[in-house]
């Protein structure tokens, strides 16, 4: 019997010449993935419907043998257009996919880590990709598992705490406006560097991509 859910595109890959493997983020199943069979072939139902970041509706058949479930339809509801087409907003973006893989299990629903991506996203497709973006993902994703800091016990300088404690609480359309000294915000970088390390037992690729926003072209 097929099942139903709604999720995020992490990643995909090939799988043989025809298919493909797509890796999801749901809120009801957690992370799982799917085979797209055919997926490949230049009449395929799945064609411009499997592509990164991509939002979607979809039925899956769940396999008895393996965790690569069988994909049988998609409906895709938010192609994140403005996202997909920012260098340095991909860059955050494939970071925190990195952080969610690593933070997360398979067939482990989280709701809220789903909810806290599909919200990183949707900043980074309406606001420039700021190096705040990056931290303030990082410690949501730690209270989303229970394991934000706290600031009586981090050793930050006062102020770096309670910027750290700001990038936490403020909400995503409220961040640009969050007012950070540059000492400061290198203080939570670094504090966070390790605090991430010790509770994921390491990083995920590109962090530093992801902090340091590629210069503008001359104009």
């Amino acid at each position: 019997m097929d099942e139903r859910a709604h999720g995020i595109i992490l990643r995909v890959r090939p799988l043989t010449e025809s298919s493909l493997i797509v890796h999801w983020l749901t809120p009801e199943a957690g992370r799982l993935a799917t085979v797209a069979k055919g997926a490949r072939r230049p009449k395929s139902t799945f064609l411009g419907k499997l592509d990164l970041l991509l939002s979607a509706e979809f039925s899956f058949q769940r396999s008895r043998k393996s965790d690569l479930h069988v994909l049988r339809e998609v409906v895709v509801t938010d192609r994140r257009t403005p996202l997909v087409t920012q260098l340095q907003a991909l860059r955050i973006a494939a970071y925190a996919v990195g952080c969610v893989e690593l933070a997360t299990e398979t067939d482990t629903p989280i709701p809220e880590v789903h909810e806290l991506f599909a919200d990183l996203l949707n900043y980074l497709g309406t606001h420039p990709p700021t190096a705040r973006a990056v931290l303030a993902f990082e410690l949501k994703l730690l209270a989303c598992l229970g394991l934000e800091p706290d600031p009586a016990e981090t050793r930050l300088p006062s102020s770096a705490a309670h910027l750290a404690q700001e990038l936490l609480d403020t909400d995503w359309m409220d961040l640009p406006d969050l007012v950070a000294a540059p000492a400061d915000a290198r203080a939570v970088r670094q504090f966070l560097h390790g605090f991430l390390i010790f509770h994921l037992g390491k990083l995920p690729k590109g962090r530093e991509e992801a902090l340091h926003p590629l210069p503008s072209p001359p104009s």
